[in-house]
């Protein structure tokens, strides 16, 4: 699929929310203008808008595009009788929940066929909050998706990814992410043979750095540490599957050329990737565990000032130095709704049953927190500094109830004995201490 337009050695822009600007062959670009009457390489003018025209302009994300064909050259979808597992939710439950990794297929299995939903915040014709998803696969796709539900945060745990978009090619590979615009186009190739994964679809507002506030102007995700792509195209009449999702329902048409054809583009509404392990992590240097705001990398705002529709936040290798003070998170209920994945290594809260792949939910104030191993070690531990490491841990937290889907209730990966990691906590209460 890979044309000589396609470098193999990738080359980005870096900056986050920047006014980009990128050509693959010199002249493809205008200047001064954006629609010129004739492109000087006879290419097509294209919008492609993510927010409304009239928005605030820091709150505006669109692009120029400069295609061979214009995006509107297809015939009529039409709706695949393969649908993603996952789309029906389940019945209500306030319980604490726990999946095991999912299994990598055994048959041919491409990134979009891999896909299943785990929980959504609505259901899918009801386009607000955010749905979640996994994904495995063994295949590169060789046909083309784009999503007109909402953005996509695509977690790697297992598996390297070659991101083909329209504006450009992104690869990421686990413990980095990449952000995939609301109806930009793409295709996935694997790097690895297979591959395995986590994807938060934001029906919100778009994804931003948060403010640092009392922080500072410094720290958390630096926004030099982001990096979109540069213009690369395929020339190609081959004919070329084109999949959407709309209103949680895949379709399909099929073009009679490359959706991939964009020579040279400018503006803000473009994929990008991060390192989380460029995360600056900050924590106390005092006493007690900070509030995990403190390790948001991005976020998607609400209506309500303080209360997100959704944060992405981590989990990464930090130093623990708090003096008299039990280090693990604390016992807590939060009107927020978590929803854990982990990447690498262990998470400090669990001892046991949380692993790589896995996913936990905790809705709204549902009580949870470290498990008794972790309290009895942490209780008992001499407080000298020391290093978490060979860990990465990430939360998808949201405002809105996260309600799990049938299938993912009825899975097998489905943890009957989540509970059990605090069953029989000692009762250590002992009043006569004080006396």
């Amino acid at each position: 699929m890979n044309s000589p337009h396609f470098p193999e050695l990738l080359r980005y822009q870096s900056g986050f929310g920047n006014e980009f600007s990128s050509e693959a062959l010199p002249g493809a670009l205008p200047v001064g203008q954006n629609s010129p009457q004739k492109h000087a390489l006879g290419l097509y003018t294209e919008l492609f808008s993510g927010t409304a025209f009239t928005v605030p302009r820091s709150e505006a994300r669109r692009s120029w595009l400069y295609r061979i064909k214009p995006s509107a050259s297809h015939p009529r979808y039409e709706r695949l009788a393969r649908q993603i597992p996952g789309c029906e939710l389940g019945p209500i439950t306030p319980n604490r929940l726990r999946w095991n990794a999912q299994a990598l297929p055994a048959e041919p299995t491409d990134f979009l066929d891999g896909l299943v939903t785990l929980a959504a915040t609505n259901a899918a014709d009801q386009a607000d909050g955010v749905s979640v998803h996994l994904y495995a696969a063994n295949a590169s796709m060789e046909r083309a998706f784009f999503n007109a539900d909402g953005e996509w945060l695509v977690v790697p745990q297992s598996g390297r990814l070659r991101i083909v978009t329209e504006l450009g090619m992104l690869d990421i590979e686990p413990q980095e992410i990449a952000v995939l615009p609301r109806g930009l186009k793409f295709r996935v190739e694997l790097l690895d043979g297979q591959a395995r994964g986590y994807i938060c679809e934001n029906h919100g507002g778009a994804l931003r750095l948060p403010d640092l506030g009392p922080i500072g102007s410094n720290g958390l995700a630096n926004p030099r540490d982001f990096l979109a792509p540069l213009a690369s195209f395929e020339n190609s009449d081959a004919p070329c599957t084109l999949v959407q999702k709309f209103l949680g329902e895949i379709w399909a048409t099929e073009l009679a050329h490359s959706p991939f054809d964009v020579v040279a583009w400018h503006g803000n509404n473009v994929p990008y990737k991060y390192d989380l392990r460029r995360f600056n992590t900050l924590g106390t240097v005092s006493y007690d565990h900070p509030d995990p705001s403190i390790f948001t990398v991005l976020t998607s705002p609400s209506p309500v000032t303080g209360v997100a529709n959704m944060d992405f936040v981590i989990f990464p290798p930090r130093w623990m130095v708090a003096e008299n003070t039990f280090r693990p998170p604390w016992f807590h209920r939060n009107v927020m709704n978590e929803l854990m994945g982990l990447i690498a290594g262990a998470y400090d809260a669990k001892a046991v049953g949380f692993v790589p792949g896995g996913v936990s939910l905790h809705s709204c104030m549902s009580a949870h927190g470290p498990d008794d191993i972790t309290v009895q070690k942490a209780t008992a531990a001499e407080l000298q500094p020391h290093k978490i490491e060979n860990t990465m841990a990430f939360m998808f937290e949201t405002a809105k109830v996260l309600r799990p889907s049938r299938h993912a209730l009825e899975s097998p990966t489905l943890q009957g004995n989540y509970d059990d990691c605090w069953h029989g906590m000692a009762k250590t209460f002992a009043p006569g201490n004080l006396s």
